[in-house]
Formats: structure tokens, C-alpha cells, sequence
């Protein structure tokens, strides 16, 4: 998410690469301003922010083949590419210039409030990090698209991986087998099925069939944009982590990362944890 209000009032233009984004990254900083907003807490789950950026480097480091062996213990986590993964979202989170009030702010603000300093004038970061629920925690008012925007987190031009995204989504399977339930899924692999809703608005659909300008919102119909061009897509990699891996020594390690901890050092703890419940 960025304000297009603040990018204009500063000549800043949408980044196509991630070299492009790191550019701009430095560029914010050397007129004066700071660049990011990034918040991990979160009560109990603290620490999750972090791993969707380490999922989203990991797409745009490497090719999906090795995230699923990632997400599959078949590469240990303290594999040279998942640690580069965690130093590419280092980059940002750990260099004090680069995100509001430091780094120890990083570990301590929360992922609610974390969006606050793009309404802020003059804007105390210009740009922020998120899933596309985060609109629900902009204040009230807040237009989309207008107030606020955003565009594709970036891949890295020289590594030629394409448009990856990341994500996760709602999920159909059948227990207990009828001819309804059969029909229900046949239905729901109609592209009608998902105009319905995309009509409706709050909803996002990966199906290639549909007509994209079904969808309620100019917002809803960027987003979609995303998923229908994406070269790769892959499932959020904690979610689908072990329990104690994917919501409990990814997100606290993330956590000892940003406020200090070396990369290799966190993904050695990590994999240790994870070989005890082979």
C-alpha cells in the first residue's frame, strides 16, 4: 500500500522491479523521508508479519520448486536460499533509515496499527507491506484507490522468475459424499459461481474463466488482476508448515531476527525444532 497523494507531492513512480523498489527505498530516505511502515506485532501470533515477507523473497529468490521443498522439510530451513530470503526482508526491516521508529519498533508495533503513518501529513512512511484484508484496518473513511492505493510487490528483474505471487484462500472438500455436495462443486467450478460473489464485493477469485470486470470495486479488480497474471502461484508457507514450525518458531524467530539475531543462527533454532518432530 502507498499514498498516491505523497508519491505525486515527491515525483516518486510505481516500482516495476525489485531493484526498482530498493532504489526507491533509498531514494525516500535521501529526501528526507522514511520509506516503510512494517509492524510484527500481534498478541500471542506476533512475529507472522515476517513470514509472508520471507515467503514473498523466497518466490522472488528462487524458483517454486525449491519452496516446496521448503514448505516440505525436503531443504532444511537453514538452506543458503531460505537464510538469503530472511536477509532480503532484513534488508528492509533491520536498516534503521528504512522503516518507522527502528527496527525495535518493527518487533513491538502492531500489524493493526502498523498502516497508520501513510495517512499522516506529512507521511511518516510512504509505503507498507500487507495483505489484501488490510484495507479493514485503514481508518474510517479511507478510500481505496483514492486515499490510498497499491501495486504488485515486485519481482526481481535479474533473476527472471516471472510474476510470483503469494497467497492463501478459503478451501472446498467434501466429507460426506451426495449428489448435492457433488453438484455444489461442480457449480462452484463455474465461472458464475465466482461472479456472484466477486459482485458482492470482500472476495478475490484465482478462477482464469472469470470476467474480471464482474468484480465490485476498481480495488477488488487490481487485486485480481494480480492472480490472473501471475506466472507462479504459491500457499502462504507457514500455513502450511507443521503447527509448531509454520505459527510458532517461524513467528517468534522472525521476531529475534528483527531485533538482532543472525539469519542462520534463527533458521538453525527453527530446523532444530523441526527435526524433533520427525
Amino acid at each position: 500500500a502507498y499514498s498516491p497523494d505523497a508519491f505525486f507531492e515527491m515525483g516518486y513512480d510505481i516500482p516495476q522491479s525489485m531493484e526498482e523498489l530498493k532504489a526507491l527505498t533509498q531514494q525516500i530516505v535521501d529526501d528526507g523521508g522514511t520509506p516503510w511502515c512494517i509492524g510484527l506485532g500481534s498478541g500471542a501470533a506476533t512475529g507472522w508479519p515476517a513470514t509472508d515477507w520471507v515467503e514473498d523473497m523466497m518466490l522472488r529468490t528462487q524458483p517454486p520448486e525449491v519452496y516446496d521443498a521448503w514448505v516440505a522439510n525436503e531443504m532444511p530451513f537453514n538452506d543458503p536460499a531460505v537464510i538469503g530470503a530472511i536477509e532480503e526482508f532484513g534488508a528492509f526491516a533491520r536498516n534503521e533509515d528504512y522503516v518507522q521508529g527502528g527496527s525495535e519498533a518493527v518487533a513491538t508495533t502492531d500489524f493493526r496499527d502498523s498502516p497508520a503513518g501513510l495517512f499522516s501529513i506529512p507521511p511518516s512512511c510512504y509505503m507498507h507491506r500487507q495483505a489484501s484484508f488490510i484495507p479493514a484496518f485503514f481508518p474510517e473513511g479511507t478510500e481505496v484507490g483514492q486515499d490510498v492505493d497499491f501495486f504488485y510487490f515486485p519481482a526481481f528483474e535479474e533473476k527472471d522468475l516471472g510474476r510470483p505471487v503469494l497467497g492463501a484462500g478459503t478451501l472446498f472438500a467434501i466429507t460426506d459424499p451426495s449428489d448435492a455436495t457433488n453438484a455444489m462443486l461442480e457449480f462452484l467450478k463455474l465461472p458464475i459461481a465466482h461472479e456472484m460473489w466477486m459482485t458482492q464485493g470482500g472476495f478475490l477469485t484465482a478462477h482464469g474463466g472469470v470476467n474480471l470486470e464482474t468484480y465490485a470495486s476498481d480495488s477488488e479488480r487490481a487485486q485480481g488482476e494480480i492472480l490472473s497474471e501471475a506466472t507462479t502461484f504459491r500457499f502462504d508457507a507457514s500455513d502450511l508448515m507443521p503447527g509448531e514450525i509454520g505459527a510458532g518458531v517461524f513467528w517468534t524467530g522472525m521476531v529475534d531476527y528483527v531485533t538482532g539475531a543472525n539469519a542462520e543462527d534463527v533458521a538453525t533454532t527453527i530446523q532444530e525444532r523441526w527435526d524433533t518432530l520427525q
